[in-house]
């Protein structure tokens, strides 16, 4: 999955710290060559999951966010732009923490934005609900999820799991599968981690992949430790991370002057990052868009 998905201001469901680049909030992928049949599939995905709850006895309103518009600075950082890549680091770092130094700026859903957005009209019915209500209206709306999945994309998914869980997990695993297998990344990525070691930084995994997310992954760590630490309900530690699983990140509640200090810190390990990974990311990360891609169209998405 290349966005963030609207998601309850409590926690941050991030859809997979991608790249290098950072967060997802980073940048939009860029759009592949079959994005308008793409886009029909969307629009009969929701009729579709709309008609199954339906029978459920639910109201459910299609609806597809929209698809927020690309930059050309934006496109050089997807293919891996030195000076682009570094420009954007050089103020977001990773794209952690700037999410609340710039809440606004980078739709921080903590905050109010200063221009309207759109708003899933499924959210206002949601919240009408009971807890017992929402509960199954949740379990019928994953239900249809898979139905609808399986009868419009072909796809042979199980009952009982979250779709979109399942197609980041399917697009983390074909990146996973090709690019660690890659002698040219392979060796770039080798390359950056013995630079990175040079300025002194643990480097546990040399995979391509892995280096491509280390600096993301590092800093959306501690973001979820001091989510979990300000929430009653939730473990302090997050669990192991399983092969492939989509991360879901507790989001804290920092002011901006609170979250400057893990922002510098921040900068500092995306700019040493960037610099070690000047050969690495423009072989690396289109190779790595192209195949989320492809799994994006796999899944509708």
């Amino acid at each position: 999955m290349l966005t963030r998905f609207p998601v309850a201001a409590a926690a941050l469901l991030a859809l997979a710290a991608l790249s290098g680049c950072g967060s997802a909030t980073e940048t939009a992928a860029p759009p592949s060559a079959g994005a308008t049949a793409a886009k029909d599939k969307k629009h009969q995905f929701q009729a579709a999951k709309a008609d199954c709850m339906k029978q459920k006895g639910f109201k459910y309103i299609p609806y597809v966010y929209p698809r927020p518009e690309g930059t050309e600075e934006g496109r050089l950082r997807d293919a891996g732009d030195y000076q682009a890549m570094r420009k954007y680091r050089e103020k977001y770092g990773f794209g952690v923490f700037a999410l609340y130094v710039y809440p606004k700026e980078l739709g921080n859903p903590q905050v109010k934005p200063d221009k309207p957005q759109a708003v899933d009209p499924n959210l206002k019915i949601q919240s009408s609900l009971s807890k017992a209500q929402n509960q199954a209206y949740r379990k019928a709306m994953e239900a249809c999820e898979i139905t609808t999945a399986n009868q419009l994309y072909g796809l042979n998914l199980k009952q009982g799991v979250n779709f979109f869980n399942e197609a980041g997990k399917a697009s983390n695993r074909a990146v996973r599968t090709t690019v660690n297998s890659d002698p040219k990344l392979v060796e770039l990525a080798t390359a950056m981690a013995t630079c990175l070691k040079g300025k002194g930084y643990a480097i546990a995994d040399t995979t391509p992949m892995a280096m491509a997310e280390r600096g993301s992954t590092e800093f959306h760590a501690q973001e979820d430790k001091l989510g979990r630490a300000q929430m009653k309900d939730v473990p302090d530690v997050a669990p192991p991370k399983k092969a492939d699983e989509v991360p879901m990140y507790y989001a804290p509640t920092l002011t901006p002057e609170d979250a400057r200090p893990y922002l510098a810190k921040e900068i500092r390990a995306a700019l040493d990052d960037v610099d070690c990974g000047k050969d690495f990311y423009p072989a690396y990360l289109p190779k790595e868009w192209a195949i989320r891609a492809r799994v994006d169209e796999q899944y509708g998405m």
